[in-house]
């Protein structure tokens, strides 16, 4: 099965070289997502964590249902924190209330000395389209 690039039209260029998310195989991995304002990529992002990390969900979200996909769908998240030890707590709760109960990914979360335009938080994504029955 080939692999296939998505640029979603519409999206502002992702801030590194890369796709927006590539697909193979059913498998749908998805670029990291900021906390930047989709419709006005160049603005600020908005202050703290957990504001940021509110954001970058919906932007996975968007992303997602861009390709006909949920956050139902998926699979595992990583979480980059620039500054872990204190914005986890903030940063988990942000997440928790984006991702409902009973229906989370696995997850990484992982401290880094910086992200991309200053972020505090970038969170990426591995999804699975359904698996249809043979016809």
């Amino acid at each position: 099965m080939p692999i296939t690039r998505h640029i979603i039209a519409g999206f502002p260029p992702t801030v590194s070289p890369a796709s927006h998310a590539v697909e193979a195989d059913g498998w749908v991995f998805f670029t990291g997502q900021l906390g930047r304002d989709l419709e006005n990529a160049e603005a600020p992002m908005p202050a703290g964590v957990a504001a940021q990390t509110e954001r970058a969900i919906a932007n996975l979200r968007a992303t997602l249902e861009a390709l006909g996909l949920g956050l139902e769908h998926v699979a595992s998240v990583r979480a980059y924190l620039t500054e872990f030890a204190r914005d986890d707590d903030a940063m988990n709760a942000a997440y928790a209330a984006g991702f409902p109960a009973g229906a989370r990914p696995t997850r990484t979360c992982i401290g880094v000395t910086a992200l991309a335009r200053g972020a505090l938080v970038e969170i990426d994504a591995v999804a699975r389209r359904p698996v249809l029955p043979p016809a």
